[in-house]
């Protein structure tokens, strides 16, 4: 079993920079692809950024240059690194993992809101 739990969400000026971390527990995490992803309101929820096991990692266009995904296996974290940020990055953040064997592990959220 393996449980997410997201931190480094909050208010920040259009501009700013903000890092997501996400916690990990269970004894898988080193072999799941993790990502990052957001969901506006009355917006779809979709991917940000991902990154594999191996340090693979894949952005969606609008957050490519902005924004850095990053983990470290030992201490089974995952952050994301936005800078840059605009009104439209407004959204709630979800860390998800991802087993090879196609389970899919979800935290609750941490919101996100970019304005002056």
């Amino acid at each position: 079993q393996v449980q997410l739990v997201e931190s480094g969400g909050g208010l920040v000026q259009p501009g700013g920079s903000l890092k997501l971390s996400c916690a990990a527990s269970g004894s898988i995490f080193s072999i799941l692809v993790m990502a990052w992803y957001r969901q506006a309101p009355g917006n779809e929820r979709e991917l940000v950024a991902s990154i594999t096991n191996g340090g693979y990692t894949n952005y969606a266009d609008s957050m490519k240059g902005r924004f850095t995904i990053s983990r470290d296996n030992a201490k089974k974290m995952v952050y994301l690194q936005m800078n840059s940020l605009k009104p439209e990055d407004t959204a709630v953040y979800y860390c998800s993992g991802k087993a090879p064997w196609g389970m899919d592990y979800w935290g609750k959220g941490t919101l996100v809101t970019v304005s002056s």
